[in-house]
């Protein structure tokens, strides 16, 4: 099919029957064909190996067959269309942006807003798979022996839970709000590179198959972090961690550069850096985390591949390797990470807090210099990891310096959310009910932190219970909490429909006791001396061991309040949502809900900032079209 010169694209694709078009369905098709293909092409290529026949286990066969099978389900998605034609010297069809139908989820769309949907449903599977294998863990440490896995399954369970929830859950924030919401905050019509766009999305849920394949190879031994020699030692279900984390690491870099792209090049008239919502501010700084951390992490894992199939030593010790310089390389990335989660949640809060207490956001620039400080600090203090690994002792004072330093700029966040809820007129709905609760968890895990990043209390505590309570307060406490806050916040406006009120009120509630009850009994676990990931544990720790279980198990349950009300509210009542329900001076909240497909019908003029509330004499938010622009403050 050929275009005439003036035809638009869209409508090229707009008489396609959606069956004609590249889809899942012919993705997995091409990804099932690149896999067969690729593990032949492993199998010749590997049975002349020496290596090979002597540990009687083929990882180039692996190897080869997820990348094969990777490029075969972008083929069969239609992602190579675009650059092939254009080397070829042809116009490019496949762009895909359809006015609605259910369809358009399932194959490669270039509208941010179904992006951005794709991301919130396709992640939150891997969330509640990740959050089932939790389950699991909890319901083995119900007794302190026998277990019920073994400790190779057990091992796996707890690899798989860690390094879904790092690796695909590190998006939840981003890509279901960041894609959606961004274009929508700073006036423009659509990101930067959309097919990019998409195909960061796409090679999400693959990366999440990839990892849960290591099943099929005797799962993985290494938990989340995947520090050799255990890895090199590990069956091919490593293979699986180590290309999975890759594809991630590559849709993180693709993502980092769209949305700097798009926030620093695509903003309105009028929306200076100082207009600029907070929500934009922390995806910008979160993407310049994820832009200089990633590709470390991609290093890493191509160097540990090349150790597993082609004999190389780059972390073999016995061979001039150095498995500690896999620490490093793995924790430059791997503390960024933690903010990468992180300052996504401190831009909900921010954005959700003034709009509740009907305040101006206090302290603006001081949250913005508090996201920029963590985003600079974050680089300095990944070796606080590595206190017990043989670290230089003459290092330890600066990384325990810098990693307590990086609570300055966290305390500025704290003290402008505190500053904006001070003598406010707070309406408790479910966003600021999950939003209050994202501080406090976040105080409890920023607290605790203080423990590990001391040099003495930490050689005690390393390994231990505690850190993972500290973890989890950090990221489940603070990221999840601030996911729901900005759903039960968002949504409205991303499907047109109301969530039901008292069943987020009693999800929340469920969800918050639930968590605390489940993990603040940890610091005391990890305090009493009981390690991580272990399946089996002392008998006099049992009781609290079974009171985090069956804690754990109604956390469990409250995700189900939350299903209940998606399914009724969405399947069942289905309440039109108005515009703007929250009256909130957001630009996102001035458009009609549905969102229109272009956004706006001419790109908006920003006339006054996003938190103005209580001021009478506040201009609207921006100008978008019909009429003449108001006359600014100062005309």
């Amino acid at each position: 099919m050929t275009l005439r010169p003036n035809e638009p694209v869209e409508s090229v694709h707009a008489s396609r029957s959606p069956w004609l078009r590249p889809n899942v369905f012919t993705g997995v098709v091409g990804a099932a064909i690149g896999f067969i293909i690729g593990v032949w092409i492993g199998h010749r290529v590997g049975t002349h190996l020496d290596w090979v026949s002597a540990i009687d286990q083929n990882d180039v066969s692996v190897f080869a067959g997820y990348a094969f099978g990777t490029i075969g389900y972008l083929a069969g998605l239609g992602m190579l269309e675009y650059p092939l034609r254009r080397m070829l010297g042809r116009r490019p069809v496949n762009v895909i942006k359809t006015e609605g139908g259910l369809w358009r989820y399932l194959t490669a769309n270039t509208d941010h807003k179904v992006i951005g949907l794709q991301y919130l449903w396709g992640i939150g599977v891997f969330f509640f798979i990740a959050g089932l294998n939790a389950m699991l863990i909890r319901t083995n440490l119900l007794r302190p022996s026998p277990p019920i896995f073994s400790p190779g399954q057990y091992l796996t369970i707890v690899g798989l839970h860690g390094s879904m929830m790092v690796m695909m859950v590190s998006s939840i924030i981003l890509g279901p709000f960041g894609h959606y919401m961004v274009p929508l905050m700073i006036g423009a019509r659509r990101m930067a590179f959309p097919r990019i766009e998409s195909l960061t999305f796409w090679l999400t849920p693959l990366s999440g198959v990839i990892l849960m394949s290591a099943i099929s190879y005797g799962g993985f031994p290494t938990g989340w972090t995947g520090y050799p020699p255990l890895a090199l030692q590990a069956n091919a279900g490593m293979d699986a961690y180590i290309f999975a984390f890759f594809l991630v690491a590559v849709a993180m870099v693709l993502n980092a550069i769209n949305l700097m792209v798009t926030i620093i090049t695509m903003r309105a008239p009028g929306l200076t850096w100082n207009r600029l919502p907070i929500f934009v501010w922390s995806m910008l700084a979160t993407s310049v985390l994820m832009l200089l951390g990633a590709p470390v992490l991609i290093a890493g894992l191509l160097m540990e591949s090349l150790d597993r199939t082609a004999s190389t030593n780059f972390f073999v010790a016995a061979n001039g390797g150095s498995p500690f310089l896999f620490e490093n390389l793995f924790w430059f990335f791997g503390h960024p990470e933690v903010y990468i989660l992180a300052l996504p949640g401190f831009g909900i809060v921010l954005e959700i807090l003034p709009v509740f207490a009907r305040k101006p956001l206090w302290g603006y620039r001081l949250a913005v210099s508090g996201l920029l400080g963590v985003t600079l600090l974050s680089f300095m203090v990944w070796q606080h990891h590595l206190f017990v690994s043989g670290i230089n002792s003459d290092l330890r004072p600066f990384y325990m310096l810098t990693t307590e330093l990086i609570s300055v700029p966290t305390g500025f966040v704290f003290l402008a959310a505190m500053g904006t809820l001070w003598r406010a007129r707070i309406r408790y709905t479910v966003p600021m009910l999950f939003s209050l609760a994202f501080f406090f968890n976040f105080l409890i895990g920023g607290l605790s932190g203080v423990f590990l990043s001391d040099v003495p209390s930490d050689v005690s505590l390393h390994g231990s219970y505690f850190v993972m309570a500290h973890f989890h307060y950090t990221i489940m406490g603070g990221l999840v909490f601030a996911f729901f806050a900005g759903l039960y916040y968002w949504l409205p406006k991303m499907n047109g429909l109301e969530l039901d009120e008292r069943l987020g009120k009693l999800h929340f509630w469920t969800m918050f006791i639930a968590f605390n009850s489940t993990f603040l009994p940890l610091f005391a676990l990890g305090m009493m001396g009981m390690p991580r990931r272990v399946n089996t544990y002392a008998s006099h720790l049992q009781f609290l061991n079974d009171w985090v279980s069956v804690s754990a198990l109604a956390l469990g349950g409250s995700m189900l309040v939350f299903l209940a009300n998606l399914v009724w509210s969405l399947g069942f009542a289905r309440r039109p949502a108005v515009s703007n329900p929250w009256q909130s001076r957001g630009l996102e909240w001035q458009v009609p809900t549905p969102v229109p497909l272009e956004n706006f019908d001419e790109v908006p003029t920003i006339l006054a900032g996003p938190y103005e509330y209580g001021d009478e004499r506040a201009l609207p938010v921006a100008h978008l079209g019909g009429g003449p622009i108001p006359a600014t403050a100062g005309d």
